[in-house]
């Protein structure tokens, strides 16, 4: 290849590094699924999933779940509670659906974009919810899933500090007349970590662990659906 091609070619692969970069909270990564929908009839049954990687994981370890239903799954892995804020518009609100389910909190626990209180996290996740609420759209707040310890970033005490956020989302949930959706208790084990049968890695649930989630979750929207606005 020519020296001068060569140059072209760092300096294009440059400026796509950069614009990835700045593209903190991956909103390009829905954009053309969210535009396909948003020409459909408006669903008066659609359910979005917003969450991390065990949202996203949902639709890979038991995609039966998502068939055939009015659920859109929004889970990008890795994301902490700032990042799903952000994207929060175009991938929950402007998709009008009934109901919003949101997961998160782990990935600000295991410090993935830095530093978080547990108040931080609860602040973050109010607002999603508030911003639902404004829209006309049912909330249902997740617990956080159980885990002794991060495989990618060990000695953070998550097993300690899931179940004081676990607390504190609750109480917001109580307190706003929004649905809390409890995994923990069915998930954990005696080390409040999450119980092997249910996972692969000791964070993230494998089929059977979602198979015990879609009966909770079903619990929970049937709620939804039924509470008045």
């Amino acid at each position: 290849m020519k020296p001068y091609l060569i140059t072209i070619l760092l300096v294009f692969m440059a400026i796509n590094q950069e614009i990835e970069a700045q593209d903190w909270a991956n909103l390009k990564r829905f954009q053309q699924e969210n535009e396909v929908l948003k020409t459909l009839d408006k669903d008066k049954n659609r359910v979005v999933f917003m969450g991390n990687s065990i949202t996203e994981g949902w639709s890979q370890h038991d995609s039966t779940f998502f068939q055939n239903k009015s659920y859109i799954n929004r889970g990008i892995s890795g994301q902490t509670t700032p990042q799903m804020l952000i994207r929060f518009k175009q991938d929950v609100v402007d998709l009008y659906p009934k109901v919003v389910v949101i997961l998160a909190g782990t990935n600000d626990i295991a410090g993935n974009t830095g530093p978080s209180t547990l108040e931080m996290i609860v602040d973050n996740i109010s607002s999603m919810a508030e911003i639902a609420k404004a829209n006309h759209i049912k909330v249902i707040i997740s617990s956080v899933h159980p885990a002794y310890d991060y495989p990618w970033r060990k000695g953070l005490k998550p097993n300690e500090k899931i179940p004081t956020l676990n607390k504190l989302l609750k109480e917001y949930a109580s307190k706003h007349d929004i649905i809390y959706l409890d995994y923990f208790s069915a998930m954990v084990d005696d080390q409040n970590g999450l119980k092997a049968a249910y996972t692969y890695d000791g964070v993230h649930p494998n089929k059977k662990g979602y198979q015990v989630m879609a009966p909770l979750v079903k619990m929970a929207l049937k709620k939804a659906f039924n509470k008045g606005q």
